[in-house]
C-alpha cells in the first residue's frame, strides 16, 4: 500500500513543500522573515473602536478577582 505524502505550501514564499521543523513554513528563512513581520508590526488584528458609552458601561460592571 501506498503510502500519501502531505504536502503544504508556505504562508511567506509560496513553495510548497513536505515535513518540516519550520511548518508551516519550508525553511528557517521564511520562519525569520515572518517573525521580523510580527516585530515590525506588519500583521494587525482588525478591532472596532471604544466609544465613550462603552467605556462608562465596563466602568459598571463589578470587578472579577485574580486567581
Amino acid at each position: 500500500m501506498s503510502e500519501v505524502i502531505k504536502t503544504y505550501c508556505c504562508p511567506i514564499c509560496k513553495k510548497v513543500f513536505t515535513d518540516t521543523k519550520y511548518r508551516p513554513f519550508c525553511s528557517k528563512r521564511c520562519a525569520d522573515i515572518d517573525l521580523g513581520n510580527w516585530f515590525n508590526e506588519a500583521y494587525r488584528f482588525e478591532a472596532e473602536e471604544i466609544d465613550e458609552q462603552d467605556l462608562e458601561e465596563l466602568a459598571k460592571l463589578p470587578e472579577q478577582p485574580e486567581e
